[in-house]
C-alpha cells in the first residue's frame, strides 16, 4: 500500500524543476490548477499535458512514480466517470436500454472530468516529488505573509501543511504493517459485502489513529524541547531568492494562461 501511493515523498535531484524557487512553483501549481478547469476543448488538455509532461520528463523522476500517484484515485474516477455518463443528459443518445440512457454530452464531460483529475493529481505530485517539506513550508509561507494583516497564522498554517504532507507516507507504512500484523491473526480484509469489509477495518484504523497521536505527541514535546518558535524573528538558513530562470517560467505559465482564455473564449 504504502510503496503504491507518492504524494508527500520527496526525490532529490539537480534538475530544472528541483531548482526552481518554491514560491514561483506554488504560483506555477495554482494558475495550472485554474487553467485546468478553464479548458473546455480537446486543444486545451493536449497544450497543457505537453507541458506538464516537458516537466514529468525533465524532472528525471521515474514515470512509475507518477503513475503510482494515479492508481488509489482511480476509483473515484471511475465513480466519476459513471455518474457523468448515466445522469448527464443532452446530445445525441448512443445508447437506450428502457429508461436507461447514454448521450453525446454525458460522455463528453465524463472523458474531460476524467483527464482533469488525472493531470491534477500528476500536477501536484510533481510538485511533492521536486519540493523539498522544508522549501515547501518556506514558500507557502512567504505567499501566505500578505494576510497576516487580517490575522491569518502563515507560518503556522505553513508548517501544519508540511507536517501533514511529511507524514502521509509514514501512516501509510503504519496502516500496511497493521494490516500484515492483523493478517497474521487471521483477520480477512477481503471476503464478505461491503458492510462487513467496512468492520473489518475498525482493528486498522483504531491502532493506527492512536499511533498517529503518539506521533503528534513526540513530535509536539521534541519541538518544544528544542525552544521552538514560529513567527517572528525567526531566522532561515537558507533564503530564497528568486532568479532570472523563475521569472522566466513563471512568464512562460502566464502566456500559457493567455492562450488557454483564447482558445475558450475563440
Amino acid at each position: 500500500m504504502s510503496r503504491s501511493i507518492t504524494f508527500g515523498h520527496y526525490i532529490p535531484g539537480d534538475s530544472f524543476l528541483h531548482q526552481l524557487d518554491p514560491r514561483i512553483k506554488l504560483i506555477i501549481l495554482i494558475l495550472s490548477i485554474a487553467a485546468l478547469f478553464l479548458v473546455e476543448h480537446l486543444i486545451g488538455f493536449i497544450i497543457i499535458g505537453g507541458f506538464l509532461f516537458f516537466f514529468l520528463i525533465t524532472s528525471g523522476t521515474p514515470l512509475r512514480y507518477f503513475l503510482r500517484g494515479v492508481r488509489p484515485i482511480l476509483l473515484i474516477i471511475l465513480f466519476t466517470v459513471v455518474l457523468h455518463i448515466f445522469f448527464t443528459k443532452g446530445g445525441e443518445v448512443l445508447f437506450r436500454l428502457g429508461p436507461v440512457t447514454i448521450e453525446s454530452d454525458g460522455v463528453y464531460l465524463a472523458s474531460f472530468m476524467a483527464i482533469r483529475l488525472i493531470l491534477l493529481v500528476l500536477m501536484t505530485t510533481l510538485i511533492t516529488l521536486t519540493t523539498s517539506p522544508l522549501a515547501l513550508t518556506d514558500g507557502v509561507e512567504y505567499l501566505l505573509r500578505p494576510f497576516r494583516r487580517l490575522g491569518v497564522p502563515a507560518h503556522d498554517m505553513a508548517m501544519m501543511m508540511t507536517i501533514a504532507l511529511r507524514f502521509i507516507p509514514t501512516l501509510m507504512e503504519e496502516s500496511e504493517k497493521i494490516m500484515k500484523a492483523q493478517m497474521a491473526r487471521g483477520a480477512d480484509f477481503s471476503s464478505g459485502n461491503i458492510i462487513r469489509k467496512a468492520k473489518s477495518l475498525v482493528p486498522i484504523l483504531v491502532p493506527l489513529f492512536v499511533s498517529a497521536f503518539r506521533r503528534a505527541d513526540e513530535l509536539a514535546v521534541a519541538m518544544e524541547a528544542r525552544c521552538y518558535r514560529g513567527g517572528e524573528n525567526r531566522t532561515r538558513m537558507r533564503e530564497l531568492h528568486v532568479r532570472w530562470v523563475d521569472v522566466v517560467s513563471l512568464f512562460v505559465v502566464l502566456m500559457l494562461m493567455c492562450l488557454l482564455i483564447y482558445v475558450r473564449i475563440s
